[in-house]
């Protein structure tokens, strides 16, 4: 996939306000490109989750337009979707959506068995580089928020990608620990060729962006 377009989206939730409305997302025509990197900054309650919900083709509760390579997500069937969310897209949830009865390096593995993607020696490694090498096999209910952001991001990187959003990714790491994670995510997008999508609401990691967007 090369490019993803929002043509006038906007969440049900919104439509009245669409008169008032002040947005570089929402109601505008907008083109994501693969290899570049892009923040979108928001206060909240204006809907970032929901647009990555939007793009992951989890919720439905839009008008407008989403097209992936000129191709509307509503005409894609169930078996595109899989394909999509295997090859094209990955995404880091703000939620974060880990196995809390299972072990930070299980819940890595659990996608990474499936893809075969990653080499367990790299997968160490981020875990070395990210200063959670120890609890590799702590589960995540007992885990910290911040230390399973870490976790959840090299879950995320555990597959190849076109895009790959990242929701809050830095909202419970110090200075330090967000300026590794962002390192290592440039690194891999950057091997990949992919683009990349921040949001925040807030503190967001320090990176090169193509665009800066308002929602």
């Amino acid at each position: 996939m090369e490019k993803i377009v929002l043509k006038h989206v906007l969440p049900a939730v919104f439509q009245e306000q669409r008169a008032v409305l002040q947005s570089d997302v929402w109601l505008q025509e907008l083109s994501l490109q693969r290899g570049e990197k892009v923040l979108i900054e928001a206060e909240s309650g204006t809907g970032k989750s929901s647009l990555c919900s939007y793009i992951f083709g989890y919720r439905k509760d839009f008008s407008g337009e989403i097209l992936f390579d000129g191709q509307d997500i509503n005409t894609l069937k169930t078996g595109q979707w899989v394909e999509l969310r295997k090859q094209s897209l990955s995404m880091l949830w703000q939620d974060l959506r880990l196995f809390p009865e299972l072990t930070a390096w299980e819940n890595v593995q659990i996608k990474n068995n499936l893809t075969h993607f990653q080499e367990e020696k790299q997968l160490h490694a981020w875990f070395e580089q990210l200063g959670i090498a120890d609890k590799e096999q702590a589960l995540i209910g007992r885990m910290s928020f911040g230390q399973q952001q870490r976790v959840a991001l090299i879950r995320a990187l555990c597959q190849p990608f076109h895009f790959i959003f990242v929701d809050e990714p830095v909202s419970h790491l110090d200075e330090r620990n967000a300026q590794v994670l962002g390192d290592i995510l440039s690194q891999e997008v950057a091997r990949q060729g992919a683009g990349l999508v921040v949001t925040s609401i807030g503190k967001h990691m320090q990176l090169d962006y193509q665009k800066v967007l308002k929602l």
